[in-house]
């Protein structure tokens, strides 16, 4: 059942009526079967007089009263909402339900461990999902304070927001089957309802502290499910929020809001991680069980610094409303990469930033479904889908570019002063920009107006003009913009100069400029030698697709090992792939690229990104003409680059986990087997869990792993995620039967969980034959409506974005596609996400069609 629905106007009319709303739920958790007893006791102020509604998504609502009034359940709920009339100034709203727990991960989700039958539950109440488990006015401006009382087996942890009380024996309800307790913890602190949490389970913990720049220490904790205890390293995530805090602490001004700290790994999350106030659930997939490549270890540190930053920029300081969603996450993401590179070893992320953020950035941007930063935002379906790249990735960009215009010094200042202005209430844009201007004497209203207000992304590119001798005569920086969205804004960036040598491409000059308008003179290279490279946005300030001039392009191309900067190396390569993905250069230039220059990367993260990259240009950009030859001399040269590679490095480790990706002859598939059953060794490198699975799935996408090799390798792994990787084996195989079944039993069994659905879906989509996937298209265009109307946000999104045959470019798709936009114009979120699928098939039939010109001889 979808949540209940709520939409702006309900939200600030109910926002004018609701006041100082408090919450005293209990909840009854021992028994075993999909439901759970929930009783809300709210009080809150109101307008005399007045309507409302409060949300309670339930499976039935046994008892409703208001100031001692009984409400008949049938006249008052419909089963999501509950109508209050004739409120008084002071009330006392009580509500006993059953609700139901979830395996989608939304509201309260249930989960039994395969390893020892253990049950775990957690919260995800993100975007609006607290109504699930109690009644509740769900939304972001209307901030309490919740008290919870929880029933549970007495062999369980429980968590909440506030510190975890000693739980006192409890009575057996009739469905315990064990010794229960009750946890009776104290009022917590004032928050949205979105970031309310309860996690219970047999959770493994461990503890520590941290100690506040107010002289507090912060209790510290790190849970896993039992059976993933070993894999826990809590001194990382201890370290990592240790450093963390003291950083955001000296940086913004202001101690850490809240009275403890507990981060959470758990089951079948559908978020990389959750910054429910002092009680964080973590994906388990950043719970590394066998070896992982340096940039996950960098992707790792950057959530854990993500979700610490929220507690001041998000849970602390809250939006009024989710059209300032951006406010929370564009900041993390910025903040959480600039602590990144001051207190870990991930020195270099600002490079990842620059290939991979701004990059999918950029990507969103240029979709038809492409939206401001600062989103109109209707209702909740609108908030669902704008948790995108433009919310997240474009926000920390455009925050990056204002750093660079006001200074580093004013924007911290700035932030600090709205972080203690706002403390513990509700904030918007404008909020945040007075004191943006305030600490840097910037008027900020007009870049705010061409920034954060207007859609689509700007092209820069230098124009150069020399005399006989190659001195520069006349340069600017030209500006453009997509028809569709034809802002131009003002830009800080730099002008990088590099000279061929010895040393390799060096920079020899560096100049840093204001730009705006459709040009803007460059008088400091007049009089110069015209550079072998010049590299526009160097140092990456600024928000921008980047197009080389031809001869500092042929000097990229042929030169980019000998880039020595890694930030420089990602400028080129995202503007080689941002060209790639317009079809101005043909998709085998930029395998080229990758190929010859991927060897010599130094940076982890640089690797695995060039290396996703290699893999979707291979099988959506390539011109079927020569996709097979190119696809298995790639498939060679990876090959090759992990024989080269040191022993035992993290580079070996990357370049195999991508030849497993891009395998795509039966030649791969025997050195495959050969590494799974030791005929071929690399030295220094072990075939773990995850690494034995990642060659079983790639061998079964080429058809050489019959069944008993997936399970044999289920045998060896058989836990939660050793069953959802042999499924996405068996679902990978190229049958037209199997991936027929994989395809229907995600689209119709609702009883799938959402890890469940996922790994199917990987399996179907993984193959080196987009045909195999064709079929699927009509039956897909004909369940899209249903599926939206009845099935949950989550698994829903899932369906629509994971069962769309992508890898099947054909003007076929595009055709049918087409035809059911045009007749589906809603619902709005859905008619978007097919929109997407879309535009992303009309690029690869481009970029298709410029490869194929290169192989014609017909590019002009």
């Amino acid at each position: 059942m979808p949540a209940a629905d709520l939409t702006r106007i309900e939200a600030e009319q109910r926002a004018r009526v609701v006041r100082s709303p408090r919450y005293d739920i209990r909840l009854d958790l021992t028994g075993a079967g999909d439901t759970f007893r929930s009783e809300t006791l709210v009080s809150f102020d109101a307008e005399a007089g007045a309507t409302t509604f409060i949300e309670a998504c339930t499976t039935e609502v046994h008892e409703i009263s208001l100031n001692g009034r009984s409400l008949d359940p049938a006249e008052a709920s419909d089963g999501t909402r509950i109508r209050l009339d004739d409120l008084a100034a002071e009330n006392e709203l009580r509500v006993v339900s059953t609700a139901a727990y979830t395996n989608t991960g939304e509201g309260l989700h249930r989960f039994v461990d395969p390893v020892d039958g253990a049950t775990y539950l957690y919260t995800e109440f993100a975007v609006a999902e607290a109504n699930r488990v109690f009644a509740v006015f769900d939304q972001p401006d209307l901030k309490a304070s919740f008290t919870f009382t929880i029933t549970a087996p007495a062999a369980w942890t429980v968590l909440s927001n506030a510190a975890t009380p000693e739980p006192t024996t409890a009575a057996a309800g009739p469905e315990a089957t064990d010794a229960v307790a009750t946890w009776s913890f104290e009022p917590g602190p004032v928050i949205s309802s979105y970031i309310v949490a309860i996690i219970a389970g047999p959770y493994a913990a461990w503890h520590g502290s941290a100690r506040s720049v107010d002289g507090r220490d912060i209790p510290l904790g790190v849970l896993t499910r039992a059976s993933l205890a070993r894999y826990a390293e809590p001194e990382v995530m201890f370290e990592l929020v240790q450093a963390g805090l003291a950083f955001y602490e000296t940086a913004f001004g202001v101690p850490y809001p809240y009275g403890k700290y507990d981060q959470i790994f758990v089951p079948e999350y559908n978020w990389g991680a959750m910054e429910n106030v002092g009680a964080v659930t973590f994906n388990e997939s950043y719970l590394f069980r066998s070896r992982v490549s340096d940039a996950r270890r960098e992707r790792r540190a950057m959530v854990v610094l993500h979700e610490l930053s929220h507690m001041w920029f998000g849970n602390s300081v809250t939006m009024k409303w989710w059209n300032d969603l951006w406010l929370n996450e564009s900041f993390a993401t910025w903040a959480s990469t600039l602590a990144t590179a001051a207190v870990t070893e991930f020195t270099g992320v600002w490079a990842t930033f620059a290939s991979d953020q701004k990059t999918n950035a950029a990507e969103q941007d240029q979709l038809p479904s492409t939206h401001p930063i600062v989103a109109e935002i209707a209702n909740l379906a609108d908030v669902e889908v704008n948790f995108d790249a433009i919310t997240y990735d474009k926000g920390a960009s455009v925050l990056k570019q204002l750093v660079a215009w006001v200074g580093l010094d004013a924007f911290q200042r700035g932030v600090g002063a709205y972080l203690t202005a706002h403390a513990g209430g509700n904030a918007t844009l404008r909020d945040l920009l007075d004191e943006l201007e305030a600490a840097s004497g910037r008027d900020l209203t007009r870049w705010s107006a061409l920034w954060l207000e207007t859609a689509g992304v700007n092209t820069l590119r230098a124009a150069i003009e020399t005399d006989a001798s190659g001195t520069i005569t006349a340069a600017r920086i030209e500006q453009s913009a997509a028809a569709g969205h034809p802002t131009l804004r003002p830009h800080r960036l730099a002008l990088g100069c590099y000279e061929l040598g010895d040393a390799g491409l060096t920079r020899t000059n560096r100049i840093e400029l204001d730009i705006d308008g459709a040009a803007t003179e460059v008088p400091e290279l007049v009089g110069r030698r015209r550079p072998d490279l010049l590299l526009v946005n160097d140092d990456d300030l600024t928000y921008a697709k980047v197009r080389l001039d031809p001869t500092s392009l042929r000097t990229a191309i042929d030169h980019l090992p000998e880039l020595t900067d890694p930030v420089s190396r990602a400028v080129v390569l995202g503007s080689a792939w941002d060209a790639l993905r317009d079809a101005e250069v043909p998709t085998i230039e930029f395998v080229r690229l990758v190929i010859g220059s991927i060897g010599h990367e130094t940076q982890s993260a640089a690797r695995a990104l060039a290396l996703a990259r290699l893999e979707l240009a291979i099988g959506r950009y390539l011109a079927e003409e020569h996709r097979t030859q190119v696809a298995a001399e790639a498939g060679d040269a990876v090959w090759a680059l992990a024989e080269l590679s040191e022993p035992g490095s993290d580079t070996q480790l990357q370049f195999v986990k991508g030849f497993t990706r891009v395998a795509s002859t039966a030649a791969h598939a025997d050195v495959l087997g050969s590494l799974l059953d030791g005929s071929i060794k690399l030295a220094g490198l072990g075939i773990d869990l995850d690494l034995h699975w990642e060659l079983v799935v790639a061998r079964a996408t080429l058809g050489a792993a019959a069944d008993e090799e997936i399970d044999e390798a289920l045998a060896r792994d058989d836990t939660a995620k050793g069953r959802l990787l042999a499924e996405t084996a068996r679902a990978a195989r190229p049958d037209q039967a199997v991936k027929d079944a994989a395809w229907h039993r995600v689209a119709t069994d609702a009883a799938l969980s959402n890890d469940l659905a996922r790994a199917i879906a990987d399996g179907w989509q993984r193959t080196t034959q987009p045909e195999l996937l064709a079929s699927s298209a009509p039956a897909y265009f004909d369940a899209l409506q249903g599926v939206w109307a009845s099935r949950s946000f989550t698994m829903a999104s899932l369906i629509v974005k994971r069962l769309y045959p992508a890898s099947f470019v054909s003007s076929e798709l595009a055709d049918l596609t087409r035809t059911w936009l045009a007749a589906n114009p809603a619902p709005a979120p859905l008619h978007r996400l097919v929109s997407e699928h879309l535009d992303e098939l009309e690029r690869a039939l481009a970029a298709q069609a410029r490869d194929a010109s290169e192989l014609s001889g017909t590019a002009q």
